[in-house]
């Protein structure tokens, strides 16, 4: 049964990436997997902060600076700061994306790069690769939690899958949120991403537990420590081993139901995994199949497992 709704997902997206014309240069910088694939499952909405506070296409550039401790937003050539316009807007628009579940950034733009920017210091007369979009800065301050990620890094299948991972698990719990949350919620919650919390960092799941485990109904703050723990451990990337660990859990659920040669077998899938010989998406797939074979209602129910839509073969690749 597909667990996922057919009702697209909000989220976040600088608005070149979906081909809009929105570039200093009146270019785009059009990202397919977004536009082709994860449009499929995302309802995105586009923001171009730069054409949000005026600045028009084609225009100058611009670049983050930095005068001592102060980083603003200047062209290029030094001819007009627009640092005070970026952060008023960002303050106007931020309080209305709370409903969002993920932001896509364009990578590299003093205004929504994620990571490694080009701050530029005018005492030095050079520049760093340690800054933050100025707009994005303020996203990531006003939604700790929520996932963002830039366009370039999804190239990458690890951080692409991790990504896709916290949109849907964030969504998931948003909407139990706006449902109303109760400690048997949240723990059933708990119990589904097990799995998949293992995978990611398995000491901090473990460290996750006494905090459920002391949830009440009565104290609603409980509830936000743990999505916060919970978020936290989704940041984390699924390593090789600790998905071997994981299929072996998974894998002792069958040992009295399997014959010998299909216990071998399963074995030997999580072993050529292990050993970069076979994609994830093989010993996941025999998993499934003997659980057609045998209902393990608890397996079954295991985001793990399906932690996003099959179709966007995210564990081809991994």
């Amino acid at each position: 049964m597909n667990r996922f709704s057919s009702d697209k997902i909000s989220v976040g997206i600088s608005s070149c990436l979906l081909g809009q014309e929105v570039r200093y240069d009146g270019g785009h910088k059009q990202s397919r997997f977004c536009r082709t694939e994860l449009a499929n499952y995302f309802d995105f909405e586009p923001t171009c902060p730069e054409m949000a506070i005026g600045m028009g296409t084609p225009r100058k550039t611009i670049r983050l600076v930095q005068h001592e401790d102060v980083i603003s937003l200047q062209a290029s050539d030094g001819s007009f700061d627009v640092s005070e316009k970026m952060n008023n807007y960002a303050d106007r628009r931020l309080p209305q994306l709370g409903h969002l579940s993920g932001y896509v950034v364009a990578a590299k733009s003093p205004s929504c790069g994620m990571e490694r920017v080009s701050v530029y210091s005018p005492a030095k007369n050079n520049a760093s690769k340690e800054g933050v979009g100025l707009f994005t800065a303020k996203l990531m301050e006003a939604y700790p939690l929520l996932p963002i990620e830039e366009d370039g890094r999804l190239n990458d299948p690890v951080l692409r899958e991790n990504f896709v991972n916290r949109v849907f698990a964030f969504h998931e719990w948003k909407t139990m949120e706006h449902e109303g949350l109760t400690v048997a919620k949240v723990q059933a919650f708990h119990a589904k991403f097990k799995y998949l919390l293992m995978a990611h960092h398995p000491a901090k799941y473990r460290e996750l537990g006494p905090l459920v485990a002391s949830l009440s109904n009565k104290n609603q703050h409980g509830f936000a420590a743990y999505i916060e723990g919970f978020m936290g451990i989704l940041k984390h990337n699924c390593s090789r081993k600790n998905h071997c660990n994981v299929l072996q859990h998974l894998q002792g659920y069958f040992k009295r139901d399997l014959s010998s040669q299909q216990r071998e077998e399963l074995s030997e899938r999580i072993h050529q995994y292990r050993e970069g010989l076979m994609p994830l998406l093989v010993p996941i797939s025999l998993i499934q199949h003997y659980l057609r074979e045998h209902p393990k209602h608890y397996v079954a129910k295991q985001a793990y497992l399906a932690p996003h839509p099959s179709e966007l073969k995210l564990r081809y690749s991994l």
